[in-house]
């Protein structure tokens, strides 16, 4: 049984969630501040967390810098801001996925599998069996699935954990059209519903973060009322 720390000051939050993660065979530990949760922390490591970013005594940011000083534990963030920017700067400072308010509770149970899924992959050093795990080289791009790691031209791309999941499934098979069912089922667990615009806005997310190292990206092709596909470059 895996054991997530929750760490909100919202308590509505911290009540409904548990519930679901805990009907879902989670161990849940919840914390209504980052400093609670870092004392916490201190003697035992849960195995996944998930943060809010504003809190008091110690917000979610400097939360995340103190773990990532002494454990890999996979983290999302939870923010109610629309800042592109604070999303950027978590993942950057080695945040593993991004859900913002409100949220689906099942969408955010299948991020945390994916996770967990990932980190048990590498703790047993599972590398190179199949393609999802092995590290993947399409012209200018590198992958690493088991470290969550993305380089484009030499230069690192921290994308949220639904932005890798689409990149892999599109670059695996360059210049083939993926339809946006079948990113969909790549994204998300089929008890999750999502539209055709939620995959559409999160390619958007993806080319826009390729384009900060390079402007000239332009290796995902959209196919109007088809999908998307990859050209190598």
């Amino acid at each position: 049984m895996a054991r997530i720390a929750l760490v909100d000051d919202d308590r509505n939050i911290l009540t409904s969630v548990s519930i679901t993660l805990e009907s879902e065979g989670f161990e849940v530990e919840t914390y209504n501040d980052g400093q609670a949760a870092f004392e916490a922390f201190g003697k035992r490591m849960p195995d996944i967390a998930v943060f809010d970013i504003k809190m008091p005594r110690m917000d979610g940011m400097e939360l995340l810098e103190r773990v990532r000083q002494t454990s890999k534990m996979p983290v999302i963030f939870l923010t109610s801001k629309d800042d592109e920017i604070d999303e950027v700067l978590g993942l950057r400072m080695g945040a593993d996925d991004y859900v913002k308010k409100p949220f689906s509770q099942r969408l955010l149970v299948e991020r945390i599998r994916v996770l967990l899924r990932r980190q048990n992959a590498v703790a047993n050093d599972v590398v190179g069996d199949t393609e999802e795990t092995k590290i993947m080289i399409r012209g200018n791009l590198v992958m690493d699935p088991l470290r969550h790691a993305v380089v484009w031209k030499g230069q690192d791309v921290a994308l949220t954990v639904t932005e890798f999941l689409l990149l892999q499934a599109l670059s695996q098979r360059p210049g083939f059209v993926k339809s946006r069912d079948q990113l969909m089922d790549v994204a998300y667990d089929d008890q999750v519903y999502v539209d055709d615009r939620t995959i559409d806005s999160h390619i958007k997310r993806l080319r826009k973060k390729m384009r900060r190292v390079d402007d000239d990206f332009a290796a995902i092709e959209t196919l109007y009322g088809i999908g998307y596909r990859y050209n190598e470059e």
